[in-house]
């Protein structure tokens, strides 16, 4: 029997899904051995396991988090492959920023991920700006 790969966009919305449990495990299911956070400008985690522990501290710390997504986006266009990049516009509520809800959705930003065989190989959160929009295929109404 083979092993069917889910699109690149469906991965990423396991992988929302996932975060917004806070299921860290179910998170490390859906990442590449080299997986990497990236987070705006800090050093990247990378590997697997040190995701997990990350993941699994943040749900600890903040087990409230969830992601709303608004807008999905495949700018490199590739069609119905198992590889490519999936940019993500939306908001949050109960992060580390510690703002009430209503506050705290009104903060965009994106996230980009790059899926391979069902599979995230990176996760990286990018200011909201105009030209990551348009770079990414957000800008589309």
């Amino acid at each position: 029997m083979t092993t069917r790969h889910l699109p690149p966009t469906a991965v990423v919305i396991g992988f929302i899904d996932r975060i917004n449990r806070g299921d860290a495990r179910g998170l490390g299911e859906l990442m590449t051995d080299d997986h990497q956070l990236l987070v705006y400008d800090e050093p990247p985690v990378s590997g697997r396991d040190a995701n997990i522990a990350a993941w699994q501290g943040y749900a600890d710390a903040s087990p409230g988090y969830v992601i709303y997504p608004r807008r999905l986006a495949e700018p490199d266009d590739l069609g119905s492959g198992t590889a490519g990049r999936v940019a993500v516009l939306g908001t949050t509520t109960g992060s580390h920023l510690g703002l009430p809800d209503e506050e705290e959705r009104k903060l965009t930003l994106i996230w980009l991920a790059e899926a391979v065989d069902g599979r995230l190989r990176s996760w990286r959160l990018l200011p909201d700006t105009p030209e990551n929009r348009k770079d990414l295929g957000l800008d589309a109404v």
